[in-house]
């Protein structure tokens, strides 16, 4: 029996792709399906940039990488290795310099595979090599299925600031296989679940309805189960990004819900310390707690949020929350408008806003909501 595959697109004008998603069938017995959609996808190609996670090189990455010798492609294979702090600007240099000696030219195709941090990374890379190259994500862990792989944000962070060096670059497709999952470490697919949950509270009720009754099913990683909320969270953000690519409007602002709280969270701990998901589930809930403190939502809307974040298994408190070392790093965060912090902020389950001019104190008492 063929495994199921299911396609999403981004709708961008010239710059649509699509999202593949399927289970099994980048090492299938057919192992040509991943070849075929990537030819379709780049068009003319003889040389890919293959950047991949250390934790993928035997499994995934060699699998796409046989496939695209197969089809007469030459391969430049770059190990990075797990965890954010490869996100940096001697990591992107390394990658460049490897770009030169190997021949890389604009008819190169740079294929990220791995999580968020590669993908970041890599593409960044495509980005501003040459000043740009055909870009192909195969996102290997939840998080990055759901939220980095799909979009075209890429970037790399600074000692005191996270993603703050990137460029906007779309790739030509999407490919998510969820067997990937299989060999997840159980605390870093549970961080990704942080993000499927956010796409329900800020834009889609019926989702987190659904998420209600299948979140804890979720943790068993069922490929049905995985597909469909994996799918449901693509269309999502493939929604909001097709409305604003490039984040003018400040529709796309929504996306982080949580996150200024999380990036604050994130630098102060030190990268890798408190997983992206992790910090984003208590970002969440410092989020309602400013959004029922400004009488924007029901406390209902917290109960609700801390009952499938709680089936997820995520944390929804952070004992080293400290305001005095967060406020700072918050003060640089990209929604700061006139020097005034400003909140993604819920009013009620699948409708979020920009909120500004918040109150120091009411922040301050947020964070210490989830510090108990």
């Amino acid at each position: 029996m063929t495994a199921p595959i299911e396609a999403i697109e981004v709708s961008l004008g010239e710059r649509s792709y699509p999202i593949w998603i399927t289970t099994g069938l980048t090492d299938s017995a057919e192992p040509s399906h991943f070849a075929k959609h990537f030819q379709t996808a780049v068009g003319d190609c003889t040389h890919v940039v293959l950047i991949h996670d250390a934790a993928v090189a035997n499994t995934i990455a060699r699998s796409i990488e046989q496939q695209l010798a197969q089809a007469d492609i030459r391969i430049t294979s770059i190990t990075i290795a797990s965890g954010e702090t490869s996100k940096s600007v001697s990591q992107l240099e390394s990658i460049w310099n490897t770009m030169l000696e190997s021949g890389t030219d604009r008819r190169s195709v740079v294929v990220a595979v791995g999580g968020g941090v590669v993908g970041d990374l890599a593409g960044f890379a495509a980005a501003s090599f040459t000043r740009g190259l055909r870009f192909v994500q195969v996102p290997t862990t939840l998080l990055s299925m759901v939220d980095s792989s799909v979009g075209g944000k890429t970037g790399i962070n600074l000692p005191g600031g996270k993603n703050m060096v990137g460029s906007f670059w779309q790739p030509q497709m999407v490919w998510i296989d969820t067997q990937s999952l299989s060999t997840l470490p159980d605390r870093d697919f549970i961080s990704g679940m942080a993000e499927v949950i956010k796409y329900g509270v800020i834009e889609d009720a019926d989702f987190f309805t659904w998420l209600q009754t299948n979140a804890s099913r979720m943790i068993e990683k069922d490929p049905e189960t995985l597909r469909y909320a994996i799918g449901k969270s693509c269309e999502s953000k493939a929604r909001v990004v097709a409305e604003d690519e490039r984040e003018t409007s400040g529709r796309r602002a929504i996306l982080n819900y949580g996150h200024t709280f999380a990036h604050a969270i994130e630098a102060t701990a030190g990268y890798g310390v408190c997983l992206h998901g992790e910090a984003v589930s208590i970002g969440m809930q410092m989020a309602a707690h400013l959004a029922i403190a400004m009488e924007l939502c029901d406390p209902s809307l917290l109960e609700e949020q801390t009952a499938v974040l709680s089936a997820a298994k995520l944390p929804l408190v952070w004992k080293d929350a400290d305001p005095e070392r967060m406020l700072p790093v918050m003060s640089h965060d990209k929604k700061v408008s006139h020097g005034k912090l400003r909140f993604v902020l819920p009013d009620r389950i699948g409708h979020v806003a920009m909120v500004g001019d918040v109150p120091t104190d009411k922040v301050i008492a947020a964070i210490h909501s989830a510090h108990l």
